[in-house]
């Protein structure tokens, strides 16, 4: 669908950014050479594109963190060199991942990360890996503002990885609860909060819908011209202090 409205549109191709991931399927995860070298092609084919901005390795705690260092992430050079990639990154949940990867390949061989839920006003835990990113050059996308829907007024999904009974889950429904009360929206909030750190590049949050839309560009907007509600957010941050930085298990982190 992406791949068909971006023809349509007829924008020049260096207007816009493109990214995807590779290692996840369907099937399950592979992250080798051979899979990830045909997983771009088939991205490609779909997007009606020559080329991605980035192709992320996604994921990559639920595989083996040695074979991402010396099969995936070359074989992602090798694309680069091709021109089917301008940009290499790398994803995941637990932070480690990030250092152990980038101590391990060469200066500039990753461009980018992607982390999630660790730059949000429940979890900030990705503040202090910021400066080690920054003396690797590495571009900094932090992802999920809005701890997977835990920071909504109408909360999670059911796949949410967090227990339903866990304290995290009590006490982001109360500072939700709290904003409501008060005639705030919890999301907009929290949307401000992660855009406030200039030190990251990109907030990556999902909309799925054109109202969504419009109600994080005005966030946005309201960001830079007005600032963001200190008052609420501090109150916000009380109500999850008990919580603060508290995550979930996810993949393994060592080969």
């Amino acid at each position: 669908m992406l791949g068909k409205a971006l023809k349509a549109l007829e924008v020049p191709r260096n207007e816009y950014i493109v990214s995807t991931k590779c290692g996840r399927y369907k099937e399950g995860f592979d992250f080798s050479a051979e899979r990830v070298t045909r997983s771009i092609d088939e991205s490609l084919e779909r997007l009606q594109l020559d080329y991605v901005d980035i192709l992320h390795c996604h994921d990559i705690e639920f595989g083996s963190l040695d074979q991402i260092v010396t099969e995936t992430i070359p074989a992602l050079v090798k694309l680069k060199e091709a021109g089917k990639v301008k940009f290499i990154g790398i994803t995941g949940l637990p932070l480690g991942i990030f250092s152990y990867v980038l101590d391990r390949v060469p200066p500039g061989t990753v461009d980018v990360i992607l982390s999630y839920c660790h730059y949000s006003i429940n979890d900030n835990t990705l503040e202090d890996l910021l400066p080690y990113l920054k003396s690797k050059g590495v571009g900094i996308i932090s992802a999920s503002p809005l701890a997977m829907g835990l920071l909504t007024d109408s909360g999670p999904p059911e796949w949410h990885p967090a227990p339903l009974n866990s304290r995290i889950m009590a006490a982001c429904k109360a500072a939700a609860s709290y904003c409501k009360e008060k005639g705030k929206n919890i999301s907009k909030l929290a949307m401000q909060y992660s855009l406030s750190n200039k030190e990251i590049s990109t907030i990556l949050v999902g909309m799925n819908s054109v109202k969504q839309v419009d109600e994080n560009v005005a966030a946005a907007q309201e960001l830079a011209t007005v600032g963001k509600d200190e008052k609420t957010l501090t109150e916000v941050e009380s109500i999850l202090k008990p919580v603060k930085n508290q995550t979930w298990p996810s993949g393994i982190q060592q080969s």
